[in-house]
């Protein structure tokens, strides 16, 4: 735990830095109750609220909980009605057969229509079950509207958002977070908010978390620094957003979404304290390790953030990214080699050219590769790789990202029928040149 610190950039909202911090903010001094939680009656006529992110019993290093004082409770609202899932879908995903093959989709395109962010989602791929809180799934979206008058929460699961194009201002129930492309944001689950596009529009992947929150990985030999240092991810200031209603209130719940309204906005927290909270990374911030004698080193040195199971050192979920660096290695193929893996692995492109494929792989696309289903580089890659001089080299004006996980990924239907499956993609391992002669 680093110390809270504050944090404003020369334009845009001021934050508060660190990761798993304690932390306590208020937009009128004097919110915040001193030495309790819950007094009889809360300062300015405020009702306390309890964010509850994990057991009350886990352990206190792994507890997360928030508390925070609004005017009014959360919970007044009418009740809540099945509507559209959309093109939304939640594990446990069985709606078809999952392929013995490795797929890649290329960019999927905005909605002609207007659609906000939580009406663009596609779901691609996924695994576990919402009712048993295990597994991901992995989404698109791609929205051209901004939320005016409707809210969300997710009580299925915790929401990481990585950007492609387009900027993102996620309005929470703890304050604000701008996000543009090549940052990511996490939103714990049953939080409340509201997304607005200030370009017009955005596209981008989220990866829905139901399994153990986040967290960042253990450093093991690399000792005390390196990798996603705490100190860099922000949290919110509280920033009561209290516009009149009615309101529409969305809910996703089992896999389903249901809607209600309310005469108010949700976002009317006047002050908080706690550590389950919204946060957003610069992943330009990320202090890359590498190898600086040969070899090329397992991808999990580049682990950003992970989701933990039951069974040490193997994840429900891994997000790990491919940032620019250099490469120095000698007497060594330097891009990623051939394997097949326990693990299953989703991978999208936010920008640039990723070092494992010469073509195909865009900005705005994704590739699956299942557990034990080889894959490594092209015969372009590969070819151009063999026989480069082994200079430093820096990888420039790229970033890849990829969400591994223990479990299998099941691909949707909706996306294995969608026009923008690359229906060629197992030619990418076409054109080889035998080796061993003579052997």
């Amino acid at each position: 735990m680093t110390r809270p610190e504050s944090h404003t950039p020369s334009a845009g909202p001021a934050y508060q830095s660190g990761f798993g911090n304690e932390f306590a903010s208020e937009s009128r001094p004097g919110a915040l109750p001193v030495g309790r939680n819950s007094p009889q009656r809360a300062p300015f006529g405020l009702y306390a609220e309890l964010l509850s992110g994990t057991a009350f019993t886990a352990p206190r290093a792994h507890n997360l909980r928030t508390w925070m004082y609004r005017k009014r409770p959360s919970a007044a609202h009418g009740p809540l009605v099945r509507i559209s899932d959309g093109r939304w879908q939640s594990g446990p995903f069985t709606d078809c057969d999952t392929p013995a093959n490795r797929l890649r989709w290329s960019p999927w395109p905005l909605p002609e229509e207007g659609a906000d962010f939580f009406q663009s989602i596609i779901s691609v791929a996924g695994n576990g079950d919402v009712h048993a809180q295990s597994g991901v799934a992995v989404h698109v979206y791609g929205a051209n509207r901004s939320m005016t008058d409707s809210y969300f929460a997710n009580s299925d699961g915790e929401m990481l958002l990585v950007p492609q194009s387009g900027r993102l201002q996620l309005h929470t129930e703890l304050g604000l977070l701008e996000l543009s492309p090549g940052e990511i944001a996490l939103v714990p689950r049953g939080m409340r908010l509201s997304v607005t596009l200030p370009d017009g529009q955005a596209r981008g992947y989220l990866c829905e978390n139901y399994g153990s929150p986040f967290r960042l990985p253990e450093l093991g030999p690399l000792g005390s620094n390196g990798l996603a240092n705490a100190r860099d991810f922000l949290a919110p200031v509280a920033a009561v957003k209290d516009n009149a209603g009615p309101v529409r209130l969305i809910n996703k719940f089992m896999g389903h979404l249901w809607q209600g309204e309310q005469p108010h906005s949700p976002l009317d927290v006047v002050a908080w304290h706690g550590n389950l909270v919204p946060y957003k990374y610069d992943l330009a911030r990320f202090m890359a390790v590498g190898s600086v004698s040969f070899d090329h080193p397992d991808p999990s040195i580049y682990t950003v953030l992970t989701s933990g199971t039951d069974t040490p050192g193997v994840a429900n979920c891994d997000f790990v990214i491919f940032p620019p660096r250099w490469l120095v290695a000698e007497d060594t193929f330097r891009p990623p080699w051939f394997h097949r893996n326990v693990m299953s692995e989703i991978m999208g492109l936010v920008r640039g050219v990723y070092d494992g494929k010469a073509e195909g792989f865009v900005p705005g696309g994704m590739s699956l590769h299942n557990c034990m289903l080889a894959h490594g580089p092209d015969a372009a890659t590969f070819e151009r790789a063999s026989q480069a001089d082994l200079v430093p080299h820096r990888l420039q004006d790229t970033l890849a990202f990829m969400f591994e996980s223990r479990h299998v990924f099941r691909p949707t239907a909706q996306a294995l029928q969608a026009s923008n499956l690359q229906a060629n993609y197992d030619a990418a391992w076409q054109g080889f040149k035998p080796g061993g002669e003579g052997v």
